[in-house]
C-alpha cells in the first residue's frame, strides 16, 4: 500500500498503566482517520517517566493495540529520542526564546535548581479545532512556564512538540482532557518554527452516572475485557460508535468498514456514556457471524473451570444451549462459579419435594413415569444415544402423560435444579448410565 505521506497520526500512551479504553478509543480514531485517508499511524510509547514506567505496560498496550487489530506503521519510544530534545532546547536557549531559571526546588525549598523557562509575550492563541471548531486562549496566565528540568531533562509539552514534529504528525487526535494543553505546545511549536497540526479533541467517555469514568466505574484495562471473552471486533464496533456517528442508522461495522465510513465531522462533541450492557448486544452480533464451528470453540475456550471442558466437549447440544444464554464467556464462567452448571460435574442433591411436577393431576404417578423414561432411555443403543434419539423416543409418551408431568421429574432428577437445559440436552451431555443412574436415585426417593 502506498501511505499518504500529507496524513500522519500517532497515538501516544505512557506505559505506567495498562491500556485502557479511553486510549484504546484514541487509538481507533487515529487508525480510521490514517486508514480513511491512506495516511500513515504511528504509536509512539512516552516511557519518560522512568520511575512508573514498566516493560510489563508497554507489552500490554501492544498486545491490546494487536489484539484490536489496530496495527501501527511506525514505532517509536520516547525515551530513545532524548538528543532531539536536548537539540531543541539549546536551539531555543541560542535564540533566546527560552532561558535557564535558578528557583528553589519544589521538594526542598533551600536546594536550588536550574530549570528551562520558555519565553512567552503572553499573546492569543487559537486553533481551528476538527471536532470543536475554532478555540482561543488568552496564554498570558501560563507565564514563562517550564519545559525542561535541565538542559538534558525535558518535560512533556516539549518533547511531544518536538516528537510530533520529527515524526511529520499532521493530525494530533486526542482527548478533550488535552485541550488546556494545546496553547503551550503552540507556543513552543512557534519558538521552534514548526508546523501547526491539525488538532481535533474527542469526547471524554463517562459512566453512565454521567461522570468521568474511572476503574470504579468500569475503567478497566483493555486485557480484562480481553479475559471476559469479548470479541476484538465487537470492542472496536462499539469504541467506534462511542463519541462518532456514521451519519446512518448502520451499527454493525468490521474494522475496514469503519476505516472507509470514518470523518472526523462525525465526531460529537458531547461526553460519550459508556454502556456495557450495550457492549454485551454488540457482542452477541458479532459472535453471530461466527460459524457454529468457531462460535463453539469460542465457549469451549472461554470457560475457566478446566473440569467443565471435558464434559462439554461430547457434547454439541449442552455447548450450544450455553451460546445461546449468554453474551459473553465472562458471564457464563460466573454461572458456572456460582453453580449453575454443577451437575454436569457432580451428582446433584434431590428435593424430594420438587421432583413431583407441581401441575400434576395425578402426582402418585411420577415414579412410575419415571421409570417409564428408564425404560425407553435404557432401550436406546449406546452409539445412537443424543439428544435427538431421546427426544424421538419419549417425546411421545410426554405428550400422553402430559410434557410437565413427565419432563420436569426427568429433567429435576438430572439436574437438580428449577432452572436447567432441557432433558434431552441432559441426557445426551451426561451419557445414557449416568442418567439412567440419577433417574434411579429419583425414583428410590419418591418409593420410600
Amino acid at each position: 500500500m502506498t501511505h499518504n505521506t500529507s496524513i500522519v497520526t500517532r497515538v501516544a500512551p505512557s506505559p505506567t498503566g495498562l491500556l485502557h479504553i479511553g486510549t484504546a478509543r484514541t487509538a481507533l480514531f487515529n487508525y480510521l482517520f490514517a486508514r480513511h485517508n491512506n495516511g500513515t499511524f504511528a504509536l509512539r510509547i512516552e516511557d519518560t517517566d522512568k520511575a512508573r514506567s514498566t516493560s510489563e505496560n508497554e507489552q500490554d498496550i501492544l498486545d491490546g493495540l494487536t489484539w484490536l487489530g489496530l496495527t501501527h506503521d511506525t514505532f517509536v519510544r520516547q525515551s530513545e529520542r532524548l538528543a532531539l530534545h536536548t537539540a531543541a532546547i539549546d536551539t531555543l536557549l541560542a535564540a533566546g526564546s527560552a532561558y535557564v531559571s535558578k528557583e528553589p526546588a519544589k521538594d526542598d525549598p533551600e536546594r536550588t535548581v536550574e530549570v528551562v523557562r520558555l519565553r512567552n509575550q503572553g499573546e492569543l492563541v487559537a486553533w481551528d479545532d476538527a471536532v470543536r471548531g475554532t478555540i482561543s486562549f488568552d496564554t498570558t496566565e501560563l507565564g514563562d512556564f517550564v519545559i525542561a528540568r535541565s538542559r538534558t531533562d525535558p518535560l512533556y509539552h516539549l518533547a511531544v512538540v518536538v516528537d510530533d514534529a520529527d515524526m511529520g504528525v499532521s493530525h494530533v487526535i486526542r482527548g478533550e482532557d488535552h485541550i488546556s494543553n494545546t496553547p503551550r505546545q503552540m507556543l513552543i511549536q512557534k519558538a521552534l518554527g514548526y508546523d501547526v497540526p491539525v488538532y481535533g479533541h474527542l469526547p471524554l467517555i463517562l459512566a453512565p452516572d454521567r461522570s468521568k469514568m474511572s476503574k470504579r466505574k468500569g475503567a478497566v484495562s483493555i486485557a480484562s475485557y480481553r479475559e471476559e471473552g469479548y470479541l476484538p471486533g465487537a470492542l472496536v464496533n462499539y469504541l467506534a460508535l462511542l463519541g462518532w456517528n456514521p451519519g446512518t442508522d448502520e451499527e454493525h461495522f468490521t474494522l475496514d468498514g469503519l476505516a472507509a465510513a470514518f470523518s472526523l465531522d462525525g465526531v460529537q462533541k458531547g461526553g460519550a456514556v459508556f454502556d456495557i450492557e450495550k457492549l454485551k448486544w454488540h457482542n452477541s452480533e458479532h459472535r453471530k457471524k461466527l460459524s457454529e464451528h468457531d462460535d463453539r470453540i469460542y465457549v469451549l475456550e472461554g470457560i475457566r473451570e478446566e473440569l467443565y471442558k471435558p464434559v462439554l466437549a461430547g457434547s454439541d447440544v449442552a455447548v450450544d444451549d450455553l451460546r445461546d444464554r449468554y453474551a459473553t464467556c465472562g458471564e457464563l464462567n460466573q454461572a458456572i462459579a456460582a453453580g449453575e452448571y454443577s451437575f454436569y460435574v457432580a451428582r446433584p442433591e434431590l428435593d424430594i419435594e420438587k421432583i413431583v411436577w407441581r401441575k400434576d393431576p395425578m402426582p402418585e404417578h411420577t415414579t412410575e413415569r419415571l421409570r417409564v423414561v428408564c425404560e425407553h432411555i435404557a432401550s436406546i443403543d449406546d452409539v445412537l444415544f443424543s439428544s435427538d434419539t431421546l427426544k424421538e423416543a419419549l417425546m411421545g409418551y410426554a405428550e400422553e402423560q402430559g410434557k410437565g408431568n413427565v419432563l420436569w421429574p426427568m429433567r429435576y432428577a438430572l439436574s437438580g435444579r428449577d432452572r436447567s437445559p432441557d432433558p434431552f440436552t441432559l441426557a445426551a451431555t451426561l451419557g445414557k448410565e449416568e442418567s439412567l443412574a440419577r433417574l434411579r436415585v429419583a425414583i428410590d426417593m419418591l418409593s420410600v
